[in-house]
């Protein structure tokens, strides 16, 4: 199936503006604003920022929730609802833990490994048989950092952890096209396949 909504999630709001949660949001940002060539707009229907764009030849939404992460489904689901998009024709974009900064992997259902916002989503679509993008942010043990999981992903990434997730990020923004045409497996080698 080919992509039809593409969602970042994050926290609305600056002071969440530049931390490792909205990575999701840095990614649909940067897709609005390249290959898709549309604008992000409030729609309160959906209680999110919306676009409606292509990508490689196919008409997509784009969506990122206002709500808090933990409510990210409330979004997600009345949009795919009112457009009838199914779950498998979804793809979240989301800060990833278990992965290093400058890691991004494509993965169809599976648990939400902790992550609330993909917690929420699965709930509101009643399934986990949707795509994810895991843009790998890093753990704070992996770093040797003593701080709590809540309180990393809240912050911002160092300098140089940030250049790894913005590369992470551009590699990724190469292959949504591929997803958008219904060529996951293409999209998933060239993605996962470090040059």
């Amino acid at each position: 199936m080919a992509i039809r909504l593409i969602v970042g999630l994050g926290n609305p709001g600056p002071e969440y503006e530049q931390t490792r949660h909205n990575a999701g949001f840095w990614l649909v940002d940067n897709l609005a604003n390249g290959t898709a060539n549309c604008r992000l707009a409030r729609e309160a229907r959906f209680n999110a920022l919306t676009a409606r764009g292509n990508i490689a030849a196919q008409e997509v939404w784009l969506l990122e929730p206002q709500t808090y992460m933990n409510r990210s489904g409330l979004a997600v689901g009345a949009l795919a609802r009112f457009y009838k998009i199914a779950p498998d024709e979804i793809l979240v974009a989301h800060d990833e833990l278990d992965l290093p900064p400058g890691a991004a992997k494509i993965k169809k259902g599976g648990s939400s490994g902790g992550h609330n916002g993909l917690k929420d989503i699965t709930a509101a679509l009643g399934t986990q048989d949707y795509w994810r993008l895991r843009i790998g942010i890093g753990h704070p043990r992996a770093m040797n950092l003593q701080q709590v999981v809540a309180d990393f992903v809240l912050h911002r990434p160092r300098r140089e952890e940030q250049l790894l997730i913005d590369e992470a990020i551009a590699r990724s923004l190469d292959v949504i096209p591929l997803m958008c045409q219904g060529k996951p497996e293409a999209a998933m080698l060239q993605l996962h396949t470090v040059k």
